[in-house]
């Protein structure tokens, strides 16, 4: 029996629709694409379930930018888990660094190769599940430990 994994999620956030829509067609057969056109909106979508496996985020846009965004969602425990990878049209040294000082995993400036969006994609998601299952592992790994303890506690009373 073969059986086929979830497509992981991505949220596109972009203001420029023609933006959104090249993406989604270098992404769409390898992942579920969901997309929106402010920070406020993605703030609110990554904090509901089921949060996107990762965030393709631009830096330009009205209101509140990507930088700020970024800033938000890895302050917030409930999104610092999501990666996000910047791709923007801001290629400044200044501007890369900021982005990873932020949190960001990635940072693709535009005009970008679809080759190289789509490698750098699966590579973090890759290692976005390889650490949120080390995470779960250190988890179960506590609380055995813990549960050890209390039963040495217990035995030590009687």
């Amino acid at each position: 029996m073969n059986i086929t994994p979830p497509l992981r999620s991505i949220l596109l956030v972009d203001d420029i629709a023609e933006n959104i829509h090249i993406l989604k067609g270098v992404l769409n057969e390898e992942y579920k694409i969901f997309a929106v056109t402010s920070g406020h909106k993605v703030l609110a979508i990554a904090r509901q379930a089921p949060q996107p496996d990762m965030i393709l985020l631009d830096v330009i846009m009205p209101e509140i930018d990507g930088f700020e965004v970024c800033r938000l969602l890895k302050k917030d425990p409930v999104t610092k888990h999501i990666p996000i990878i910047f791709v923007t049209s801001k290629n400044e040294a200044v501007d890369e660094l900021l982005g990873f000082e932020l949190g960001a995993v990635d940072y693709i400036t535009k005009p970008y190769n679809p080759a190289i969006v789509r490698s750098r994609i699966k590579a973090h998601l890759s290692l976005s599940v390889q650490n949120n299952n080390l995470e779960d592992l250190a988890k179960m790994n506590h609380d055995n430990i813990i549960s050890r303890e209390e039963m040495i506690a217990l035995n030590n009373i009687f």
